[in-house]
């Protein structure tokens, strides 16, 4: 039990002189610089080529938006979810080796991997629990009052994004924990798995509207970005400044060329998740459509893709959105509330 309290000490104390210093001394891996970075990023886009040109872009409840990034990314780690992770990781492998005597974090089945897929790896098998859940969150009346919160957002912006109830952490989390656990990866993001999909959650929401080939672009990038970190890594591989930027090069051209014309149907997209915030949806599909957190190819996969037209105008929210509480403080006990 000591071990237990000590962790959650520590893991308070360690959260915080770890935000600390993410903000007063930034480094490349500064996950609060990035989230500025990239949400500087959609801002700019939204504000330069807007696909609803008749939003404002500072659009209703853009501010309040804004004040979930930051709570949900940082704030609620701090308060409740950094602890509260560490008895959940240290729980489950004492149980683990006490059922089966395997130390899943003594011994991981992908250390002697190379890093690129290890990335590779754990994004695929995070996506796709993900996946899973969110269905959950919309079949299960209980989550659902939860995951309202995200779908309060009735105009939708790059902000939206990170709008969701702090329980959503706690789901997602404690589910997809086991699967990652099983293969040695551990409950906690790489940080390129953990900014790529921020960006492709950013874009996912933004009020904007580009090709495949733009997108695919930056995929490439951000594989490039990977592939040349995890070269990196390698003890007999040096790789120079220069040979690392043309390895991203190759592939932001691979990207475009070969996945350009393939995005919107692997990877999520604003046209696409426009339609799972739309208020209205046929009687078939009243649970939902078009659960992909970043990847696509699931919704196509097991038939929950619906697409009937751009969607570019569709009313967002859901039936009595209008009565929905409208500030962070209701908001986050509305799921509580027993009689919803």
């Amino acid at each position: 039990m000591n071990k237990y309290v000590d962790g959650i000490l520590d893991a308070y104390g360690g959260y915080f002189n770890y935000l600390l210093n993410e903000i007063i001394n930034p480094t490349w891996t500064s996950y609060f610089y990035w989230l500025l970075l990239v949400s500087l990023f959609f801002f700019v886009l939204e504000w330069l080529r807007p696909w609803r040109q008749d939003q404002p872009l500072f659009r209703k409840d853009f501010w309040l938006d804004f004040f979930y990034m930051f709570f949900n990314f940082f704030l609620f780690s701090l308060i409740i979810y950094n602890a509260a992770s560490f008895v959940v990781v240290e729980l489950f492998n004492d149980v683990i080796i006490g059922v089966t005597g395997w130390d899943l974090q003594a011994s991981n089945p992908m250390r002697y991997w190379p890093m690129w897929a290890i990335l590779i790896t754990g994004f695929l098998v995070r996506d796709f629990v993900q996946w899973n859940v969110h269905r959950l969150l919309h079949r299960s009346e209980r989550l659902w009052e939860f995951h309202k919160v995200h779908h309060s957002v009735e105009q939708m912006g790059f902000a939206a994004h990170l709008r969701y109830h702090w329980m959503e952490t706690i789901v997602y989390r404690s589910i997809e924990y086991i699967p990652l656990a099983l293969l040695g990866i551990g409950l906690y993001d790489f940080f390129i798995i953990h900014i790529f999909t921020l960006a492709v959650g950013h874009y996912n929401h933004s009020n904007i509207s580009v090709s495949g080939k733009i997108t695919g672009g930056f995929i490439g990038l951000f594989i490039g970005i990977g592939f040349a970190y995890g070269l990196a890594d390698l003890p007999q591989l040096t790789v120079p400044y220069l040979g690392a930027v043309g390895v991203i090069l190759a592939f932001c051209i691979i990207g475009i060329v070969v996945l350009g014309p393939m995005m919107k149907i692997i990877f999520n997209s604003p046209e696409m998740h426009i339609w799972h915030h739309a208020e209205h949806l046929p009687e078939d599909k009243r649970y939902g459509v078009n659960y992909g957190i970043t990847l696509a190819i699931w919704d196509y996969l097991f038939n929950t893709a619906y697409i009937p037209h751009s969607g570019r105008d569709i009313k967002l929210g859901f039936e009595g959105v209008e009565e929905f509480p409208k500030t962070f403080g209701e908001q986050v006990k509305h799921g509580f509330k027993i009689n919803n």
